[in-house]
């Protein structure tokens, strides 16, 4: 059999093999009971006679070795930490919410956070299971690839299971041209991919504002309108006066979407004449009546979107559901500058003015519009007016700010403030709203806070209710309570005693419940020791 004849060779041994000799042999072996054995023997010289036939290839370049590393490696009882909380991966023995073990994996966060504070780099053997662990939580991702470093994204082009690295690294890890080489930044600028363009428009924005918004405009016209949104969408860093005229330029884009962001950042600007204009339009919609028993806001929503509005970024389609009027007015508020509210209204301070009645039900539309300018604006006091007193009884009840507004309005105040009325709210509403206003408090949660929590959790458990009511909120509190508080909750890791109401169980759940939460706290603990050296 020459070697012209191989695969043909090759074809009829596999099709001999799949249907059986008894049915077809091959050429050359003859049929009967020795078949089979000839049959293999003739495909081990085939297999032979194949392998050599093949010829050698140039052999493929070699990588480039991994970049080092300058940062100071892990202390060697933190690294270990560390391979034990990437080993613990869902499905694995000791993973999950049962027991009083601890949910290594939702640890892996504040660990990664942690060393990160502290400039560590990522012990080079671990690469591969943080980037596993990485590709499978879109969510440990920026503190994953922050810790893993420049290697990440060398491992990355070697693997395509971590290729998100490199979309997730600015420049696909691609190193970009220092702000003072003009002739590097000028060629990537025109000649480099979206992502190297969007990573050098960002980096040089973060530095020099005015340097990067010169630069878009260099090519602004002739850009894509999907690239000219994310282009305008990096100007939020560093957002000032300065870039109102080119902001002013967009609001005249073809695309609606880079319209509308354009008027978004122009609206975040309180000085600028497209806040004005919108106040000027919010303003002739609100007023109070002086005229009632105790005086009112009158709403009158305008009546019609001109064009006028339109180039502004007001949306003339209302959603499905709404009224098209509720709608503009609704745009028209959130962009209006909330400092021009208190001339407007009588000299009111915020307070007074979200304290007055609201007349043929649209205080809600009213409020929830003030709510998203005190976010767009930063704007504290407003944030305050609108948030109102943790204790009030209709904190979270029908017809106030509601609690997903009121958490981000929680966010444009300082940490200590933002803790302190989330502590007044769950010590007079309890748990069973407090979720989301949690999530925006900083951790390790203050005194106060803690205390709040704990406080209603054991009122939770008096009552003899289920733990896993409050399932979210603990694992909040295992990942956001000070360590420092697990001596106290000693007391509550024994089971209670169970009352005539209390649901079957409950008792030893809590006990459960608790023994976890102070277990994770001294890991969280031990873990922070280990990251200092200790």
């Amino acid at each position: 059999m020459d070697r012209t004849s191989a695969p043909d060779a090759w074809e009829e041994l596999v099709t001999s093999a799949l249907l059986g000799t008894a049915r077809r042999t091959p050429p050359g072996v003859a049929s009967g009971l020795d078949a089979p054995v000839a049959l293999l023997d003739a495909a081990a010289v085939e297999t032979v006679r194949r392998r050599a036939g093949l010829r050698p290839a140039r052999a493929a370049q070699r990588p480039q070795p991994a970049p080092a590393d300058p940062r100071p490696p892990l202390p060697a009882a933190a690294a270990r930490r560390l391979a034990m909380l990437l080993a613990d991966r869902p499905g694995t023995v000791g993973g999950g919410r049962r027991g009083t073990a601890p949910d290594l994996m939702e640890l892996l966060p504040q660990w990664l956070a942690a060393a990160n504070d502290r400039g560590y780099a990522a012990p080079p053997q671990l690469l591969p299971a943080l980037l596993d662990a990485a590709r499978g939580r879109t969510d440990l991702r920026p503190a994953a690839l922050a810790f893993a470093g420049s290697r990440a994204t060398w491992l990355a082009r070697l693997n395509p299971d971590w290729r998100f690295a490199l979309r997730a690294t600015p420049g696909g890890g691609a190193a970009l041209p220092s702000p003072e080489d003009s002739a590097g930044v000028q060629l990537l600028w025109d000649e480099g991919l979206f992502a190297e363009r969007v990573a050098l428009l960002a980096a040089i924005r973060a530095r020099e504002p005015a340097a990067a918004r010169e630069l878009l405009m260099t090519t602004w016209a002739t850009e894509r309108a999907e690239d000219r949104l994310m282009f305008l969408d990096s100007l939020r860093t560093g957002l000032g006066p300065e870039d109102e005229p080119f902001l002013e330029q967009a609001l005249a884009d073809r695309s609606r979407n880079v319209r509308a962001t354009a008027a978004e950042l122009l609206s975040a600007l309180p000085g600028s004449a497209l806040a004005a204009r919108m106040a000027v339009r919010a303003g002739a919609c609100v007023a109070v009546d002086h005229t009632r028993d105790i005086p009112t806001i009158v709403v009158e929503a305008p009546h019609e979107c001109d064009s006028g509005m339109e180039r502004d970024g007001v949306v003339a389609k209302a959603p499905s559901g709404r009224g098209e009027r509720s709608w503009w007015f609704g745009q028209l508020v959130e962009a209006a500058p909330l400092g021009g509210w208190p001339g407007r209204l009588g000299g009111r301070t915020p307070a007074e003015i979200v304290a007055l009645p609201v007349a043929d039900d649209w205080r809600s539309e009213l409020h929830a519009a003030w709510c998203r300018a005190a976010v767009r604006q930063r704007d504290a006091g407003w944030a305050r007016a609108l948030l109102g007193t943790p204790g009030a009884p209709e904190a979270g009840g029908p017809g106030s700010v509601s609690l997903a507004e009121r958490a981000k309005l929680l966010g444009t105040l300082d940490s200590a403030e933002r803790a302190e009325w989330v502590a007044g709210f769950i010590s007079t509403h309890g748990l069973s709203e407090a979720f989301q206003l949690l999530g925006v408090c900083r951790v390790p949660w203050s005194a106060s806070l803690g205390r709040a929590v704990v406080d209603a959790l054991n009122i939770a458990r008096d009552a003899g209710s289920y733990p896993w009511s409050f399932s979210g909120v603990m694992g909040l509190a295992e990942r956001c309570l000070d360590p420092a508080e697990a001596g106290r909750l000693e007391g509550l890791m024994a089971v209670p005693d169970e009352g005539e109401d209390a649901s079957p169980g409950a008792g030893g759940y809590w006990a459960e419940a608790f023994q976890r939460l102070v277990t994770t706290l001294r890991l969280r603990a031990a873990m922070a020791e280990e990251l200092r050296g200790v």
